[in-house]
């Protein structure tokens, strides 16, 4: 339903007393520069979740997903087992969840996307914004083809025989051995490969020999992908009005998935070997800081932290809502869903192991090739296995939609944030979103050529770079910690709930996040090494090139909007400073400062909308 935009009263107290009110007129005020609208033209409304659930089932959709499946479990047994977790429970205190809180409060407490919360809080902070959105760009682009396919195979899952299972089909080779008999397994060659080995590089990708070989587009990827951005498209078209009601199949049918892998993992000979080769623990590994470089990059992965999904979000719940409690509730489903995840995988690979008469260790994989390849070889190993697949890559593909359609919110939120007054008349929004999934979808085809794998591996290394988050963690805390002020983002924090936070958070935006961050940056500088397909194959100069245009397009982003923003704003270095260092007067005000009638004195500063870009 449309209804007009309301026009800001002249009375801004009058609006300030309610901050229900607040969140209503927020669009009215975020984009200074915005001509004024006509009221005669129905404008829509920003909106807002219709309940609570709503808000936690998008969340946890976007950020439970694909790592939590296949590379926690792999971190966890390959760090020690049961020891990982005590690094990963400290960057989950230290670092998880107090960024986690500072995303969701903030775009709460500002009603505002990714971008232009940060405009109203600190603008000279504003390239994180625009920096996080170019990461949650290309991650758009790239982590849809894992759902082409997830797609792929779940459609070759409705036949008689699964097409991995056997060597007689017509792509196989000679060298092809079906490994889960044993006998083939303990004579096999040295250079011999498997049936689904053979199905995932030969029958679904067709892989070429380097990047330089792109090939052809496989027609029936290139299909998948289209249904999968299809599905994206309806899931985000009316905004929170649509996507509110998508993840409650989305976000929830995955455990109903998870429930039914695990409790017939767990029914399988050789289960109990592989769940204690998951959590045997090995406090020696504890001494090597790759174990704790992999617990902080795993948070920051399966949290969505400093893409601004969490902000934009956050800023559809109601201004009273209680952000503290949901993200306690929704880090600790977060983590526990990794947890329980392992058990489903580990037991099918003790399983597997089993009947292979092998070591766990060999079979043992993490990323696409526990979904593609090690998965599907151990399903196939069981009775009824085209029951068993299906249910497996119907999870696989809800986990990547459920991510990928809510990242593609997030990415529409902070556009229609930008430019209210454009954006949010007649069907441009919706225009809009088709214009950026068909341009995402055209990008895409280069991944799913025959070569499109080498493409894939280099967004996946280079856009979503580790350091990049670590850099943007490091800037949110020092911006929150001591430009805003941690004191204030908690008292905004207890105007909306009507409490604080546990006191350590604070100290944890000030000191601790920054210090661990700063920590596993420079680690990660230290161990950084250039990507290599397959760990063996070099990329060419221009692969480099590429894959460093990703990381620094949005990491440079940052300082370049701090340079224009100093240039462009007026007065001396320090009145600019302080002009661009201070948040928007018309922010929400403390509940006590409204009923004595005055102004929080923090927000007294000259307006921002003529001193700043």
């Amino acid at each position: 339903m449309f209804k007009k935009m309301l026009l800001v009263p002249s009375s801004d107290m009058e609006i300030r007393n309610n901050p229900e009110v607040d969140f209503n007129f927020s669009y009215a005020e975020s984009n200074s520069n915005s001509r004024t609208v006509n009221s005669k033209v129905k404008t829509k409304v920003r909106g807002q979740w219709s309940n609570k659930t709503e808000f936690l089932l998008a969340v946890a959709g976007q950020i439970i997903g694909l790592g939590n499946v296949w590379r926690f479990p792999y971190l966890c047994y390959k760090n020690g087992g049961g020891v990982f977790l005590i690094p990963y429970l400290i960057f989950l205190f230290a670092c998880g969840i107090p960024l986690f809180l500072l995303e969701t409060s903030l775009g709460q407490y500002t009603s505002q996307g990714s971008i232009t919360c940060w405009r109203k809080i600190c603008p000279l902070f504003q390239g994180l914004g625009y920096g996080s959105i170019v990461v949650l760009l290309y991650s758009s682009i790239y982590y849809i083809i894992i759902m082409a396919w997830a797609f792929f195979y779940l459609f070759s899952s409705f036949s008689t025989e699964l097409p991995w299972a056997s060597c007689s089909n017509a792509w196989n080779t000679e060298m092809c051995v079906e490994f889960d008999k044993k006998d083939n397994f303990s004579n096999s060659r040295d250079n011999a490969t498997s049936p689904v080995k053979e199905f995932w590089e030969r029958r679904v990708l067709n892989l070429t020999g380097s990047i330089q070989e792109l090939g052809n587009v496989r027609w029936e990827l290139a299909l998948c992908l289209l249904l999968a951005w299809i599905i994206c498209y309806f899931c985000v078209w009316k905004g929170v009005k649509s996507t509110g009601k998508v993840v409650y199949f989305t976000a929830t049918f995955p455990y109903v998935m998870l429930v039914v892998l695990l409790v017939r993992g767990l029914s399988l000979p050789g289960a109990t070997d592989g769940i204690r080769f998951y959590l045997y623990p090995d406090p020696t590994r504890l001494t090597d800081p790759q174990v704790w470089m992999d617990a902080g990059t795993q948070i920051f992965y399966s949290y969505a932290l400093c893409m601004g999904c969490l902000a934009a979000l956050g800023s559809y719940n109601k201004y009273n809502n209680n952000c503290y409690k949901d993200c306690i509730y929704l880090c600790l489903l977060n983590s526990g869903t990794s947890f329980v995840a392992g058990f489903a995988i580990f037991s099918v690979l003790g399983f597997m192991a089993y009947e292979q008469e092998t070591d766990i260790s060999i079979v043992a994989e993490s990323g696409p090739g526990l979904a593609f390849i090690t998965y599907p070889r151990a399903v196939a190993m069981m009775p009824v296995p085209q029951l068993w697949a299906i249910c497996f890559f119907i999870m696989i593909v809800l986990l990547g939609l459920d991510t990928e359609f809510v990242g593609l919110e997030t990415l529409m939120t902070a556009i229609t944030d930008l430019y209210p007054s454009y954006l949010l008349l007649g069907y441009r929004r919706e225009l809009t979103l088709l214009f950026i999934c068909f341009g995402n979808f055209l990008i895409g085809l280069v991944m799913v050529t025959e070569g499109g794998l080498y493409i894939f591996q280099l967004f996946d290394y280079y856009c979503c770079s580790g350091m990049t988050l670590l850099l943007f963690a490091i800037l949110q805390s020092v911006c929150i910690g001591w430009v805003y002020g941690a004191n204030r983002l908690y008292d905004n924090i207890e105007d909306m709930i009507g409490y604080r936070p546990l006191f350590l958070i604070k100290y944890s935006w000030k000191y601790i996040t920054p210090l661990v961050c700063t920590g596993t940056f420079v680690f990660s500088l230290v161990k950084f090494t250039p990507l290599k397909f397959n760990n063996i194959t070099e990329y060419p100069w221009w692969g480099y090139a590429l894959g460093w245009y990703f990381t620094l397009s949005s990491t440079l982003l940052v300082p370049l909007w701090m340079i224009y923003a100093l240039l462009t704003s007026t007065g001396s270095l320090r009145q600019r400073l302080h002009a661009l260092c201070t948040p928007e007067i018309n922010l929400p005000q403390n509940s006590s400062r409204r009923k004595n009638g005055s102004t929080f004195i923090g927000f007294t500063a000259v307006p921002r909308e003529q001193e700043h870009p």
